[in-house]
């Protein structure tokens, strides 16, 4: 290399040492991206794309109302304990009889009839009205579980509804990508035409110059719009995954599996979270009146005093026995009793007005599902094929100049509605599959380990 250097010239050293340094930058930009070639599929699992059962287990994973409802299930319980007890002992201390006039007054020992008091007040509620408040509070826990159960229900259809919305909106955009460049290579044909004067089809170059420039913007119109929509289905579903929006998607569940296709709703009846709430909560009124029944009876209270009068007198004992005379029980307990009950008849009445409701809404829901696989597979078995069929002879017809530009993109314009058309009815089935498959509550949640090996898998040899 030193004895090259010394047989160039001065100006031509300058270049060597600039090709030898882009060397050095090239090399250690090659071995940084060897790095990172090698480095980059071990994190490949925390960007990988994004499955409709794993965004599911992100909501479920990051939502605090979940949380709230399982504080709330704490609570009551913790309440529960609390009201089976009997109340706290009340201790007192008092003087009692003490002289404020004559010779004797404010004297605590000259008196007969002064004493220093020391007494303990204990109130015994009955065993059965104990275990009707504790039950009232367990059954308040039961209402915070199903209250749970129905939110993680609603959760995880509303996130498969997102994830389905945001699948759809990129098949749109894709599509129309796809059109605005067949569109663009028909006007750059159309614009050679006519800069040529060659014929083009039945019509002149510059009338199919202007419907190929009109087609062009149509689709650029139509184009900002889906990707303008695009940005908010991705912001939908980033809001209940917490994950990146641009994360790409994985490939979209089939929508045929579906354990209530085959054996209907009606068994599956008592397990809609709506009326699992209802029967806790109409449990909970129940419970309630159960507690008004038991408060019929009055509470027993024990009060155990020691009177000191020493020196000079004789200490004493006295023994109480309390108890509260109910003397309007038809006006007040047997009311409250009454009310209570009328509320658990209340909460009865809307249970099953909500079980028929339920019943019949499940059904449609069928219905349309089935309804939607079949106008599905008639647009991928038929109209599909027929709207290409229609586009490749429309092309064929104006090559051959018996045709005009109009009619391949009137063809097209066929072709692309009928792709839009059953991306929508794809949709449309998709949403009616996700309440269906999200409907009845997961019988076995899945811990917080299982959850995060879902969303960060590793990989294996």
């Amino acid at each position: 290399m030193q004895a090259f250097q010394t047989g160039m010239s001065k100006p031509a050293r300058p270049v060597v040492r600039a090709l030898a340094r882009n060397h050095i930058v090239n090399t250690t930009a090659l071995l940084m991206a060897l790095w990172l070639g090698i480095a980059l599929p071990a994190r490949a699992s925390d960007h990988g794309p994004l499955d409709l059962s794993m965004a599911v287990e992100a909501a479920l994973a990051r939502s605090q109302a979940l949380s709230a409802q399982d504080a709330a299930a704490r609570s009551a319980r913790e309440a529960a304990v609390a009201a089976g007890q009997r109340p706290d002992p009340v201790l007192r201390v008092s003087l009692n009889s003490l002289p404020i006039e004559g010779d004797n007054r404010f004297s605590t020992s000259a008196e007969p009839m002064t004493s220093k008091a020391v007494s303990l007040m204990q109130a015994f509620p009955a065993e059965g009205k104990r275990q009707a408040r504790s039950q009232r509070f367990e059954r308040e826990a039961e209402v915070a579980l199903a209250t749970r159960a129905q939110r993680a229900a609603s959760l995880r259809r509303d996130t498969a509804i997102a994830w389905f919305e945001r699948h759809a909106q990129e098949q749109r955009v894709a599509l129309l990508r796809a059109q605005l460049n067949e569109n663009r290579l028909q006007l750059q044909a159309a614009e050679a035409a006519t800069r040529g004067g060659l014929p083009a089809g039945t019509s002149s170059p510059s009338v199919d110059w202007l419907n190929a420039r009109d087609a062009v913007a149509q689709t650029q119109q139509a184009l900002l719009g889906a990707e303008a929509g695009l940005v908010n289905a991705r912001q939908a579903l980033a809001r209940w995954t917490g994950m990146a929006p641009d994360r790409p998607l994985g490939d979209a569940p089939a929508l045929t599996p579906l354990a209530l296709s085959t054996t209907g709703f009606a068994p599956h009846l008592q397990q809609h979270p709506d009326l699992v709430l209802a029967s806790a909560r109409l449990a909970t009124a129940e419970a309630d009146a159960e507690w008004a029944r038991q408060d019929r009876q009055p509470d027993w209270s024990a009060e155990l005093m020691f009177s000191h009068r020493r020196p000079r007198y004789d200490n004493m004992v006295s023994l109480a026995m309390s108890v509260p005379l109910q003397w309007d029980r038809a006006q007040r307990q047997d009311r409250v009793l009454a009310a209570r009950l009328a509320r658990a008849d209340e909460l009865q009445a809307e249970r099953e007005e909500r079980a028929r409701e339920a019943l019949a809404e499940t059904e449609r829901w069928l219905a349309a599902w089935r309804a939607g696989l079949e106008q599905l597979a008639l647009i991928d078995r038929e109209r599909l094929p027929w709207a290409r069929q229609r586009v490749d002879l429309a092309q064929a017809t104006y090559r051959g100049g018996n045709a005009r530009l109009g009619d391949v993109l009137a063809a097209r314009r066929t072709a692309l509605a009928l792709e839009m058309e059953r991306v929508d009815l794809h949709l449309s089935t998709a949403r009616l599959w996700a309440r269906l498959a999200y409907l009845l509550p997961d019988d076995a949640p899945r811990s917080a380990e299982a959850i995060d090996a879902a969303l960060n898998p590793t990989e294996t040899d």
